[in-house]
This record gives C-alpha cells, structure tokens and sequence, in this order.
C-alpha cells in the first residue's frame, strides 16, 4: 500500500514538473501573470510556468508583415480611388502588447485601415501617385505613434496599390494626348493669351484637334462668350481682347 501511494506521489511531482516547463524560442517572450496579477515577462530559454497559480501568455517579437485591405479614398480634388497597403511592424514590450488592447493585430490592422483613408484624403490624386515615399512616411509616423501605447514599433508602411476606375484611366489618357499636341491644362488651360498668339497657335493645331476630336471652346474676358461653333475667322471681331482657352473631348 505504501509502495502505491509513493509511486503515486513520484509520479505526481513528475507530471507537475513537466507541465511547469516551458520552453520558449529565442524570438519569443512569455508575460507572466501570478494569481491574476502581472509578474514578469520571461524568454527566451527554458522557464517555469506553476500550474494553477501562474499563467503564461506568449508573444512573437518578429516583424510581422501586415496586409491593409482595399480601402476606398476620395481625394481632396474629388477622384475616387481604391488603394491597398502593407504595414511592417513588430512588438517591442510585450507586457504593453497584452495588457493594453486586447487583440493587438487586430487593433493595429484597424487602426492601419483607418489612417490610409485618412491621409490619401487630404491629398490630390496626381500626389498619391508621384509621392508614395512621402505619403508612405507619413502614415509609419502616424501609425508608429498611435500604437506606441501598446508595444508596437511600425517600422515601414508600403502603398501598393492605386486603382482607378475606367473612366478616369481614360480621362488621363486623354489629358496626356492634349499634352502631346501642345493643349494641356497647364500650358493653356488656366492662362489668359492675347488674341494674335492664340489664332496662331490655333491654325498650327487645328489639323491634329480635328483628327484626335478635340472641341475647343472660348471664353471672352470682357464678358462676351463665343460659341465653340464660332469659325476660326469668326474671332476676328475680338482681336484686341484676351481669351481663356478651355476644352472638352467629344467621342
């Protein structure tokens, strides 16, 4: 009888001792809590865990390389785009990580999610495209100091991607071709000519704005409007005023 209740007992302290180890990897910290409260944080190497009166929460302090889903972004000059982002990040305190927000990664990936449409927004269109460097530093600073609280370190962020629907491909499209024929926004568009300069520069390009089916329309400065069927030696009467060239693209 006693022979059982000995074996019994060994084997007891045995079992007990091997739940009690644990073996933690060297890119892995364990937070331990004692009766509820916390203890310490432990790792790597081999540690002891009591059953029952201790318990141990694992955390992984490698870069962690997070996938932000298609957000939806309308721009400050009101283009709607879809773009996608990664974030690199990794957990720096793992005592922050467990005892501030529940569920870290999810909370990161919100947060990540909310701050890409935030930032683009404020941002025009040909910005999101030409600066991605500048936008992709803004959103790490931002997002590295939101989540500084709970143990996090978002060491890059990375636009991926910047979709546009049809339409607006095909606006660009046509923008570059007005480029291309001597007719864009910011050579003409927005700049009042003189008279003799621009009925030149209209016989120079009327053969190709008739072949790529570009209308022009023209707007008087001293308030008089003159229709886009006007003919070209229909402006005559207007010699001495100042025109702003605008245009549309007809298909």
């Amino acid at each position: 009888m006693l022979d059982q209740v000995t074996m019994f007992l060994v084997g007891f302290v045995v079992l007990f001792l091997f739940s009690s180890i644990k073996i933690l990897k060297e890119y892995e910290r364990g937070v331990i809590f004692l009766l509820g409260r916390f203890q310490k944080v432990k790792g790597p190497g081999i540690i002891i865990v009591i059953p029952g009166i201790q318990q141990m929460v694992k955390r992984d302090l490698r870069v962690i390389v997070m996938d932000v889903p298609t957000q939806d972004v309308i721009s400050r000059d009101n283009v709607s785009v879809k773009v996608n982002a990664v974030v690199y990040f990794r957990i720096v305190d793992p005592e922050k990580a467990v005892i501030q927000v529940e569920n870290v990664f999810e909370a990161t990936s919100q947060l990540a999610q909310t701050t890409l449409r935030s930032v683009l927004g404020q941002h025009e269109l040909d910005e999101m495209l030409s600066e991605r460097d500048k936008l992709n530093a803004d959103i790490q600073v931002i997002l590295d100091r939101h989540t500084d609280i709970w143990g996090i370190k978002v060491s890059n962020v990375e636009i991926k991607h910047v979709d546009l629907d049809e339409s607006m491909i095909r606006a660009i499209a046509r923008q570059a071709e007005a480029e291309r024929i001597g007719f864009s926004d910011t050579k003409l568009g927005n700049t009042y000519i003189g008279f003799n300069w621009f009925l030149a520069r209209v016989s120079e390009k009327h053969r190709d704005l008739q072949r790529h089916k570009v209308v022009l329309n023209y707007v008087i400065v001293n308030g008089d409007d003159v229709d886009a069927s006007t003919p070209w030696n229909g402006l005559a009467g207007y010699r001495d005023s100042a025109y702003l060239l605008q245009w549309q693209y007809r298909y």
